[in-house]
């Protein structure tokens, strides 16, 4: 399974940004996918995650209400949608994917993308 991400980039505060996850190899479509981050000298963070139907999302506190997670399967493709954006969402932004949503929500991923910056100046 490989994961190619795109997106990501500078943006004002109040902002929005769109992350592109596209997936291919093996059974792509039955992965949960998700996203985590991590800003300059910090640890990872678990951002949000998708499972393989769609129907089932997470988000952390620091992001619920502002991002939102979806997916395609038709075009293999999972998206990340960050609306409100503040300073504090500045990180390297990783699509990563693993076969359940409570693995990404343990920062436990099997297969990652490069990592995508994303600056939120103020």
């Amino acid at each position: 399974v490989q994961l190619a991400q795109s997106g990501g980039g500078l943006v004002q505060a109040g902002g929005s940004l769109r992350l592109s996850c596209a997936i291919s190899g093996g059974t792509s479509i039955s992965y949960a996918v998700g996203w985590f981050r991590r800003p300059l000298g910090k640890e990872y963070e678990f951002v949000t995650a998708i499972d393989w139907s769609g129907s089932m999302t997470d988000y952390s506190d620091s992001v619920k209400g502002r991002f939102t997670i979806s997916r395609d399967n038709a075009k293999n493709t999972v998206y990340l949608q960050m609306d409100s954006l503040k300073p504090d969402d500045t990180a390297v932004y990783s699509c990563v994917a693993d076969t359940t949503t409570a693995l990404l929500r343990q920062l436990q991923g099997k297969y990652w993308a490069p990592g995508a910056q994303v600056v939120v100046s103020s």
